[in-house]
C-alpha cells in the first residue's frame, strides 16, 4: 500500500492523543522525518513514557517542532488547553485489552466513549481543522466491550460533524480510520509470541486453530491516516484493503517446532473479524487500496461525497470484508519481513 505524500501537512500543528503508544511513537517520528509540520504535540497521561520518548528522539529532532503535553482525555478542560492553535488531531488514545475491559467495563466507557466525546467537543470549540479517530475491526458488529466502546466512539466522530460551525471558512471535520491487528505493536500477540520465544518457552497456547485476524504493518497504518487526512470531507470511515492470516499460522511462523496447546476462545473474542459489514456496504465506495464508508445522513448527501464516486465504485450489494473470506492472505515469509521492517520504525 503506497504511503501518501505529506506535503499538505507543511506548517501545520498536529496533536496525537495517546502519542506515546506504538502508533503514536511511530507516527510522530514519521511526521518529523517526512513532513514539515510547524509542531507535533504528544498528548498522553504517562509521564514516564513521555520522558522515554523524548530521550529516544531528542538527538534526531528539533525540540521546537516536538513538544509533550501531560493530560488525560477524560479531562475536557485539559484538552481545551492542549488543542489551542492546533490544526490537526489524531485521536489514538484508548483502553484496548479485551479481557481486561470485560472485567473493568466502566473504565473502558470513561476513556473510549466519554474521552472521545471530550476530544470532539474540544476540537470543535478550539476550531481544529481536521480530527481523525483511530478505530478497530472490533467495532464492526462488536461482541466485546472494547469493540462496543469503539463503535460508540465512531458514531460520536461521524455525527460530531453536525455540531461543527458550518458558517466559518474552515469548519471542523471529523472522520474515522478502522483497521485490524498491528504487527509489532506494544502488547500485541506478535510481541507476546516473540517474548515467549526469547524466554525459550516450550509450549504456547492457541485459542482456536481456525481463528483468523486482519493484519496491518505500522507503516501502512500511518499511510491510512495520511490518506484519510488528505481526502476527508467529514463523516467517513476509511478501511484499508489488508491481509488476513490464521492465528495458528502466525504461531507456526514465529515459534516453529514448539508445542501448541488449544485453550479455547477467551471471553469477548470472535473467531473471525470484520472490517466492513453487509449493512455498511450499502453506503460504501471501493477504491484501489481502500473502502470508504460514507455517512447515510441527508446533510452528507448533497454532493459532498461526489469525489469518491469519481475515485472508485460503489461496493456490491451484500458484500462484506471479513478476515476468513478475504482474498488477500499474509504468508509466513511476508509476516517475518514486516516484523523485521517494523524494528526500524
Amino acid at each position: 500500500m503506497p504511503i501518501p505524500s505529506t506535503a499538505f501537512l507543511k506548517n501545520k500543528t498536529i496533536l496525537v492523543t495517546g502519542g506515546t503508544g506504538s502508533f503514536g511513537r511511530g507516527f510522530v517520528k514519521h511526521l518529523l522525518q517526512n513532513a514539515k509540520p510547524r509542531k507535533v504535540i504528544v498528548f498522553s497521561r504517562d509521564e514516564l513514557k513521555q520522558s522515554q520518548m523524548l530521550a529516544a528522539m531528542h538527538e534526531d529532532f528539533d525540540h521546537d517542532r516536538l513538544s509533550f503535553f501531560l493530560g488525560d482525555i477524560r479531562d475536557l478542560s485539559r484538552l481545551q488547553k492542549a488543542f489551542r492553535t492546533v490544526d490537526i488531531v489524531i485521536h489514538a488514545a484508548a483502553l484496548k485489552q479485551v479481557p481486561t475491559l470485560e472485567y473493568n467495563p466502566f473504565e473502558a466507557i470513561q476513556t473510549n466513549i466519554l474521552g472521545s466525546q471530550n476530544v470532539v467537543d474540544a476540537a470543535i470549540d478550539q476550531g481544529v481543522e481536521k480530527v481523525v479517530l483511530i478505530s478497530t475491526d472490533k467495532a464492526a458488529q462488536p461482541v466485546n466491550l472494547y469493540g462496543a466502546t469503539k463503535l460508540c466512539a465512531e458514531k460520536l466522530f461521524v455525527n460530531g460533524n453536525f455540531f461543527a460551525d458550518r458558517t466559518v471558512d474552515q469548519p471542523t471535520t471529523l472522520s474515522v480510520v478502522r483497521y485490524g491487528n498491528v504487527i509489532g505493536s506494544r502488547g500485541s500477540v506478535v510481541e507476546d509470541i516473540l517474548n515467549k520465544e526469547k524466554n525459550k518457552i516450550k509450549k504456547v497456547q492457541i485459542t482456536h486453530p481456525d481463528m483468523t485476524r486482519f493484519w496491518i504493518s505500522l507503516e501502512n497504518s500511518f499511510g491510512l491516516v495520511l490518506f484519510a487526512l488528505s481526502h476527508m470531507k467529514g463523516g467517513e470511515i476509511f478501511v484499508p484493503k489488508i491481509h488476513s492470516m490464521k492465528v495458528s499460522d502466525l504461531f507456526d511462523a514465529l515459534t516453529p517446532g514448539i508445542e501448541k496447546e488449544i485453550v479455547g476462545i477467551r471471553p469477548g473474542e470472535k473467531l473471525h473479524e470484520i472490517l466492513l459489514t453487509e449493512d455498511e456496504s450499502r453506503h460504501a465506495v471501493e477504491l484501489d487500496n481502500h473502502y470508504v464508508i460514507l455517512s447515510e445522513f441527508p446533510d452528507f448527501q448533497k454532493g459532498v461525497y461526489k469525489k469518491y464516486q469519481n475515485m472508485g465504485k460503489k461496493t456490491k450489494h451484500g458484500f462484506s470484508f471479513a478476515s476468513h473470506t478475504n482474498d488477500q492472505w499474509l504468508t509466513k515469509k511476508g509476516l517475518l519481513k514486516i516484523i523485521e521492517e517494523s524494528k526500524s520504525l
